[in-house]
């Protein structure tokens, strides 16, 4: 390999180096310099370098391809969503500075550790091969393990470190068995060649190692029946961790799991496709009904969170390129509504310390009418009520079903997204028509101003979105 070469290839991964760079000089930075200043200083260029990450992601790269044997891609899909994910952990570090000195846990560690969980979810969304995939799910998932039993003084947060971690070994288990079963059949790792393998016909054990790979990955987007750690983790976990579980993580491994699918294995389609659409029906209708009896506003994202997983998995089961593009365009808007939304629940703080009831939102549209109706706001576009911005990444979602003839599968996300409105109108209801003595102190300037641009965006993007509406009746959205 020549000198040109490698540049060029090292050049595609200048948004990973960065973050991995950046970490490891934090860190010493953070060891050597003592004080409440340096641990700030080390929160902001955190930061920093996720926002210089994005711009790389976006402008640095100086060009598309693969690196390194064609174990690592670069290319639109890859570019998206490392802006996305970028920037996503940088808002939820913003959201986190106030939190974790509130609560006397600001510490070095915690920015450290979401930069490093950003860089193996910059490499999952990049990875061409099964080696590099199971690279940046586990330098993810160990980062995510330690945050989320951060309050290690919590008996809620180290039960819930303990049980994603138990878990998640658990899923790591399965994915890797089914990464070896691929390897074992089809004599490769690589996705080109795992691509050439299915197209000269899949087998029985390749199917097996197939659905093996999409169970493992299907945990880490917390979908039925792979859930079961999301709400306990969502209430146990501090509030930033939870805002940073269901976002950034979220989004980087239904987009691997995107690439998987259409890629290596876009020949296996009717082989994979049951199986997607019975996860997807499945998260729908756990999420939807399994929200509707909760009274903590974190169990409750929790379960919104593990529905909205199944319209994603609605999008990847159409296995298209309209699929892929509703894909992205529904988990970004998710991504703003659900940002939004844990803001607002870090502003739910009263003189003696955090809430989290769904109760203790009564009367506060009428105490704080510029949160109440941020929160409405994000409510409904979470929920996909019409015409905020949140139903047009559903509509796009059940449209590009419709165009692969999944119709049942269509209808029940239709019949689910109805049933889902129930819990997210229920907290309006309390803010707008309940009453309580309760009294909030004021947030932060960074979570009150998060909290209101995020509310604000899901008015401010439907003149986008509707222009899109009517380009995907006119012209189809995979033409542009």
């Amino acid at each position: 390999m020549t000198a040109d070469m490698l540049s060029q290839e090292i050049s595609l991964l200048l948004p990973e180096i960065l973050l991995a760079g950046g970490a490891m000089v934090l860190l010493m930075l953070g060891v050597f310099m003592e004080g409440e200043r340096a641990t700030r200083l080390v929160y902001t260029l955190s930061i920093l370098a996720l926002i210089g990450a994005a711009l790389l992601a976006l402008f640095g790269t100086g060009g598309e391809g693969t690196a390194f044997g064609g174990a690592f891609v670069f290319d639109p899909l890859a570019k998206f969503s490392k802006v996305a994910i970028a920037l996503v952990a940088a808002l939820t570090l913003t959201l986190a500075l106030p939190y974790l000195d509130k609560e006397k846990l600001l510490k070095i560690e915690y920015p450290i550790l979401a930069i490093l969980a950003a860089t193996g979810m910059g490499m999952m969304v990049s990875a061409n091969d099964l080696i590099s995939m199971y690279m940046g799910i586990e330098l993810q998932s160990l980062a995510l393990y330690v945050l989320a039993a951060f309050n290690r003084d919590s008996l809620r947060a180290s039960e819930a470190g303990l049980k994603y971690f138990v878990l998640g070994a658990l899923s790591s288990g399965l994915l890797l068995y089914g990464a070896s079963l691929v390897y074992g059949f089809t004599g490769a790792t690589g996705f080109e060649e795992i691509a050439q393998a299915v197209a000269a016909g899949p087998t029985v054990g390749l199917t097996f190692g197939l659905v093996f790979v999409i169970c493992g990955l299907a945990f880490k987007v917390s979908a039925a029946p792979f859930h079961m750690w999301t709400p306990d983790v969502y209430e146990g976990a501090p509030t930033p961790v939870t805002a940073f579980f269901a976002t950034a993580p979220k989004f980087a491994a239904i987009v691997l799991l995107a690439r998987i699918l259409v890629e290596p294995f876009g020949g296996m389609m009717d082989q994979w496709r049951d199986v997607v659409w019975m996860i997807a029906a499945l998260s729908m209708g756990v999420g939807a009904f399994g929200a509707l009896t909760q009274t903590n506003i974190k169990r409750l994202l929790a379960y919104s969170s593990i529905s909205n997983m199944g319209y994603a998995l609605v999008a990847i089961a159409s296995g298209s390129q309209t699929g892929l593009w509703a894909l992205l365009v529904f988990m970004s808007l998710y991504m703003v509504g659900v940002v939004g939304a844990f803001g607002a629940v870090l502003s739910m703080r009263t003189k003696e310390g955090m809430v989290e009831n769904i109760s203790d939102l009564a009367g506060l549209a009428q105490r704080n009418p510029g949160l109440g109706w941020s929160i409405t706001a994000l409510m409904f576009s979470i929920g996909g009520l019409p015409f905020m911005v949140g139903f047009f990444g559903k509509f796009f979602v059940i449209y590009s079903a419709v165009q692969a003839d999944l119709i049942i599968l269509s209808v029940l996300a239709v019949l689910f997204s109805v049933v889902s409105a129930a819990y997210y109108l229920r907290v309006v209801k309390v803010m707008w028509f309940d009453s309580s003595d309760i009294e909030f102190v004021p947030s932060a300037m960074s979570i009150y101003w998060v909290t209101r641009m995020a509310g604000l965006a899901t008015v401010l993007l439907l003149p986008v979105l509707g222009w899109l509406v009517y380009r995907a009746f006119s012209v189809g959205l995979a033409t542009f």
